[in-house]
């Protein structure tokens, strides 16, 4: 594994550092966090993007692990940890779980490193997702992950960050020709409201990291064409299978989402 800690890079942003910040994290620098006052400050509301996104694929893996036989996972751009990560929601309900995490950010590697130090069934590989190749064949991958059982491959707020040139329905077609049958993939994605808050949003992040692409349910449900699209489809994070009904649910049965929550996706499907 790649990544020392003498080579973060403090003066410039890094995604996962800004998201690390929105999140109330502590793994950022002031650089990162410049860029997430801007979310705050001048876009209120939309930190609330970043919780829905996480609160889905804890309900992901949850729902992975509890209703299938998959007990193995790709989670694929992973990010810096927080209070429930991939291994440690799949590992609560199934112990013998396996999870492969993937990042190049020098800061998660350096927090991979010790992850590894207390469980012996992950990994972190330091590959780009957009070389998939590279990820299927690095030998912890090789070494933890079994594929000719199935496999969850977790998109978790990462294709959005592959620009259209960049090819990203490829690389969901290339992992969906890895693994076999049963097979479920997760993915939650930037998602386009057609309006100024979704304009702003990509503007910062276009100008800061020069990417970030908002999608519509149809291309992101086009992103994983050739698998079985599992009820209740793409639709907004929060609704994704939502927790039981409470405080802030409206009459029909649903949660009053504000227009930040309606802006990302969330969706899981499964190979035949």
């Amino acid at each position: 594994m790649t990544g020392e800690s003498s080579s973060i890079d403090s003066t410039r942003p890094s995604i996962a550092r800004v998201y690390d910040y929105l999140l109330g994290g502590k793994d950022n620098y002031a650089v990162d966090r410049e860029i997430g006052d801007v979310f705050k400050r001048d876009l209120p509301g939309s930190v609330a993007i970043a919780f829905a996104n996480r609160a889905a694929l804890t309900r992901a893996v949850r729902e992975i692990v509890s209703t299938t036989g998959v007990r193995q996972f790709i989670d694929l751009g992973s990010g810096l940890p927080t209070a429930d990560n991939v291994h440690q929601v799949a590992q609560r309900r199934v112990p013998e779980a396996r999870v492969v995490y993937v990042d190049t950010d020098p800061q998660v590697l350096v927090h991979g490193r010790a992850l590894l130090e207390e469980n012996d069934r992950t990994r972190v590989v330091p590959v780009d997702v957009r070389d998939p190749e590279g990820i299927r064949n690095h030998p912890d991958t090789r070494e933890l992950i079994d594929f000719d059982r199935p496999v969850a491959v977790m998109f978790s707020a990462i294709l959005h960050h592959v620009n259209d040139d960049e090819d990203p329905a490829g690389i969901v077609r290339y992992w969906r020709e890895q693994v076999p049958a049963g097979s479920h993939f997760f993915v939650s994605h930037f998602r386009s409201g057609n309006n100024p808050e979704t304009a702003e949003a990509e503007k910062v992040l276009q100008a800061t990291f020069g990417r970030g692409r908002w999608r519509t349910d149809a291309e992101i449900a086009a992103l994983l064409d050739g698998l079985e699209l599992l009820e209740p489809g793409i639709v907004p994070a929060p609704l994704w299978h939502a927790e039981a009904p409470g405080e802030g649910w409206n009459g029909g049965g649903e949660p009053e989402l504000t227009v930040w929550e309606r802006l990302i996706a969330a969706g899981m499907a499964r190979k035949p």
